[in-house]
């Protein structure tokens, strides 16, 4: 298979999007910018489960994988007993840095969903994931594009080799990410939001939209 991992390699952009859009097909992993950080991420629909993305990352099984969506519908296709302030969560923040875990319906593949039986989801603010996602028909299990442990990837450079050399296409937007991960809320423990990891959005920020929403 011929690997192509330089984004001023001769291929046009169409090119690489289609060898992208090919290996997602297949089950296979694929790197590309998010609009935080370069992610690493499966289509749900035609890979079995994320195990590839654990293996790649040497991540801990342990920890589940959220996926990537590219409308605030999915809340809704995949998810199920959505607490009424997730939605004003989306209103606010997708598509943005903001990833919410909620109970997973029946829609979602076992392999994919927690221990406990939730999925969290994302809309990025990145045309070339949510482009990827829309031509593949169905979210992508995404997680940064680095070993666990190590530096988030901000650029195409900052892509570690060992990573590249395990996937068959790596996209790029020729843009410098932020490098801060999302903010992710536990959406599953009734009607209070748990904040699991701060990110770009606040605490505070969380907490004003979820008391805004409340009075509405």
């Amino acid at each position: 298979m011929t690997k192509t991992h330089s984004p001023s390699a001769k291929a046009t952009t169409e090119a690489l999007q289609e060898q992208a859009l090919q290996a997602l097909l297949r089950g296979e992993a694929v790197i590309f910018p998010t609009d935080t950080l370069f992610g690493i991420g499966v289509s749900v629909c035609h890979a079995q489960s994320p195990e590839c993305l654990y293996r790649i990352k040497k991540r801990d099984e342990r920890k589940p994988i959220a996926w990537l969506v590219n409308n605030p519908d999915a809340l809704d296709e995949y998810g199920k007993d959505i607490p009424p302030y997730a939605y004003a969560l989306v209103r606010a923040y997708w598509p943005g840095p903001l990833t919410l875990i909620v109970r997973a319906n029946e829609k979602v593949p076992r392999t994919f969903q927690s221990e406990s039986g939730s999925v969290g989801m994302r809309m990025p603010a990145s045309d070339v994931a949510c482009n990827l996602i829309a031509q593949i028909g169905c979210p992508l299990a995404t997680t940064s594009a680095n070993i666990s442990g190590h530096a988030n990837a901000c650029s195409f450079e900052d892509l570690e080799p060992e990573i590249l050399a395990q996937v068959p296409v790596a996209l790029s937007d020729g843009e410098v990410k932020q490098g801060i991960a999302s903010t992710v809320i536990d959406c599953t423990q009734g009607d209070t939001p748990i904040v699991l990891r701060e990110g770009v959005i606040f605490q505070t920020d969380i907490a004003a939209v979820v008391a805004q929403s409340s009075m509405a």
